[in-house]
């Protein structure tokens, strides 16, 4: 079995499952990559109900992370994890594909 595309951390899985479990919804994170934002790029996080037949699927702890195949050419080797500090949480996609991003983490260029 081949490593996943997407990793999903176990902090993002912690949250996305907790997300989930009030919502009463499967615990499916979709990534996805948009054109937009300050950087030319920008991440789209939602819950998904189930992967699509062209969707790359990493799991970790029982919840999965789906990315569509568009996408996965912009975030292929990224790292998807739950950041909590003093400024808020959120989750934070660690990019290797990213040549540039933007002061909020939300937007990137390649």
């Amino acid at each position: 079995m081949s490593e996943p595309a997407v990793t999903l951390a176990p902090s993002a899985a912690a949250r996305i499952a907790a997300i989930a479990a009030k919502q009463a919804k499967p615990a499916i994170l979709r990534l996805s990559v948009e054109g937009g934002g300050c950087s030319g790029f920008q991440y789209k996080f939602g819950l998904a109900d189930a992967p699509d037949a062209d969707d790359s699927v990493a799991e970790t702890d029982g919840v999965k992370l789906v990315v569509d195949s568009v996408s996965l050419d912009l975030v292929s080797g990224a790292v998807v994890e739950y950041v909590e500090s003093l400024g808020g949480s959120a989750f934070r996609v660690t990019n290797p594909q990213a040549a540039s991003g933007c002061g909020c983490g939300a937007s990137f260029s390649v």
